[in-house]
């Protein structure tokens, strides 16, 4: 029996072998059609890298991208086209500086690399404790996750680091990016704000790009707009401000909320805007584009003509639907990404005059107060206004003056050179000259998060009134307790390592040429510094008018993409990053203007 079973078992011994190796060559040939059609896919699209599976390139199961792959469940139309260059140019922003004295120069420069190590300090702490973390704990060490976890604090700071020339630096983050950075999920939670995704990351990517020009951060930044881009798809392409983007990574289907902030929703626009620009595809400037249109429709027919109210709703596409109205947190960068456009783009563009007149023409009727202080000051701050229920254009003022607010000096001047309106810089100044004063008031020298000012009766003339002042700060308030004058109430005492001021006082510095702007800048880094300094880094306090404030172990990522890279700016060269040739995003990311060459 054996002899004759194994005569038997030969041949298909033989038949086994022959087929086994028949399956070997066409799972070789499969894999290896696999391969060149995903390269050949991916030859469009750009590498795709993340933090996947260690067994694939950039860890991208499936190849590419997740939100490239995703099939709309409310495709988008044709895109307009990105717009045409005015023939036109616009003015020049920037002051013609001439050459400084030696002893001048030696002085900035000092000042300069005071920053660069304060800079380097939070860097290397950053470097050693949070890696790949969204923020570092300057107190206490280690890290937390608060926006997205995709190393906020890396990607915010790439162009700081180039600008401040530490390109060993740049090159170890952008290498960190590139391998270890994908936009997919969230490790912070499943709902991420649009707003700071795309300021932070999407910001910082594309300027790190148009800096150093490595195609690996052009790729990054396609990767987060594409994230980005998905937000949009609702029934009337309005984007979700607070996106769970787990639901919308399953394909769920997606409505835009019925309420969230003027600044989430137009706060977009310059960002995408960039991208189109450097990636041809029209669709992130659509989407944004249309946003643009509706605010200006809306512009207006609003109970305060030429503002929107700071609760809008996206549903509906209304803009108008609270009675509150700012220059403050949740409407702040709407407004400043007016004129911002008009310099990305390199043209007066209509729509972008028409939205930075009207509202800028409406915050002096009813944002803008001229606080009472010591001395009779000519500044000016910007407050909160109440719409009246009637309708009729008439609104009651609240003198809350905002660190966030601070912003508005430069956002006047800028636009005021834009549109060759001397009397917006001059505004422009007094307004950063309130912010200035309001750092000096305090006892360390730094403003607070909000204070509550004594607005004057009028802005040209204003004298100090001692018992006026005391009768806002309250008959009951004792002596040991009383704010610092010409200040009603402190109402939030704390800092959060905020840029807003800094940055207005930059602007003006680089737009007048006057050297005492570089001096009020000087008194108000050694102010920062002493304050908030820890050994590790810088942390954020919570009273600026106290003998002994506490530190709150928090470093937020602006601190190195915003605070010290104005601080370092305005004791740089005035070539580096000139007005004239860039434009930089509320997170102080500079983008390249389209009329300058690469």
């Amino acid at each position: 029996m054996r002899a004759r079973d194994s005569k038997w078992l030969a041949p298909r011994r033989r038949r086994f072998w022959a087929s086994l190796f028949a399956i070997a060559i066409c799972v070789i040939l499969i894999v290896t059609l696999s391969w060149h059609f995903t390269n050949d896919r991916d030859s469009h699209h750009g590498p795709s890298r993340g933090s996947g599976s260690p067994s694939t390139p950039g860890g991208q199961k499936d190849g590419d991208l997740i939100w490239r792959t995703l099939p709309w469940n409310n495709p988008l139309g044709t895109p307009r086209p990105l717009p045409t260059q005015g023939s036109k140019a616009l003015p020049a922003v920037q002051f013609k500086f001439s050459d400084e004295s030696d002893d001048d120069k030696k002085t900035r420069l000092n000042r300069r690399d005071a920053v660069k190590k304060a800079f380097e300090r939070c860097w290397t702490s950053y470097r050693d404790q949070a890696w790949l973390h969204d923020e570092l704990k300057p107190v206490s060490g280690g890290s937390k996750d608060t926006f997205g976890g995709w190393a906020a604090t890396l990607v915010d700071a790439l162009d700081t680091m180039w600008i401040m020339d530490m390109r060993d630096e740049f090159k170890e983050a952008v290498g960190a990016v590139d391998k270890n950075i994908s936009f997919v999920m969230s490790s912070s939670g499943d709902v991420i704000s649009l707003f700071e995704t795309n300021i932070r990351y999407l910001g910082g990517l594309l300027a790190a790009y148009d800096l150093s020009g490595d195609d690996r951060l052009k790729q990054k930044a396609t990767d987060a707009g594409d994230m980005i881009l998905k937000a949009f798809d609702t029934p009337n392409h309005m984007p979700i401000g607070r996106w769970n983007i787990k639901e919308a990574a399953e394909n769920k289907k997606q409505t835009a909320p019925s309420s969230t902030s003027l600044a989430e929703i137009g706060t977009l626009v310059l960002e995408l805007t960039r991208l189109s620009l450097i990636t041809g595809d029209a669709r992130y400037y659509d989407v944004t584009q249309h946003i643009t249109d509706l605010l200006d429709d809306s512009q207006n027919k609003t109970k305060l003509p030429g503002l929107w109210s700071n609760s809008v709703d996206p549903s509906e596409a209304k803009f108008d639907i609270g009675r509150s109205y700012s220059m403050g947190g949740g409407a702040d960068s709407a407004y400043e990404y007016f004129p911002k456009m008009m310099a990305l783009l390199d043209t007066l563009d209509p729509v972008y005059d028409r939205l930075y007149k009207r509202s800028m023409a409406a915050t002096q009727e009813h944002l803008i107060f001229r606080p009472m202080v010591p001395g009779g000051d000519d500044i000016l701050m910007t407050g909160y206004a109440s719409a009246k229920s009637t309708d009729d254009g008439q609104s009651t003022l609240t003198a809350d003056a905002e660190h966030l607010g601070c912003f508005a000096g430069g956002m006047y001047a800028l636009g005021g050179r834009l549109t060759s309106n001397d009397s917006d810089v001059e505004v422009g100044r007094r307004l950063t000259d309130g912010c200035v004063w309001a750092y000096n008031a305090t006892k360390s020298g730094v403003m607070p998060e909000t204070l509550l000012a004594v607005p004057c009766d009028e802005k040209t003339h204003c004298a100090w009134n001692e018992t006026a002042w005391r009768e806002a700060v309250g008959s009951d308030t004792s002596d040991d307790d009383l704010p610092p004058k010409g200040i009603a109430t402190l109402k939030s005492k704390n800092y959060i390592l905020r840029p807003e001021a800094i940055e207005s006082v930059f602007i003006m510095y680089r737009i007048t040429g006057d050297k005492a702007w570089q001096e009020k800048a000087w008194t108000m880094w050694q102010a920062v510094d002493s304050l908030t300094k820890t050994d590790l880094a810088n942390s954020a306090v919570d009273n600026v008018d106290s003998a002994d404030p506490k530190k709150l172990d928090s470093m937020e990522s602006f601190w190195l993409a915003e605070t010290l890279k104005y601080f370092y700016l305005v004791f740089s060269e005035p070539s580096l990053v000139s007005l004239d040739e860039w434009v930089l995003n509320t997170e102080a990311h500079p983008f390249k203007r389209r009329g300058v060459k690469s």
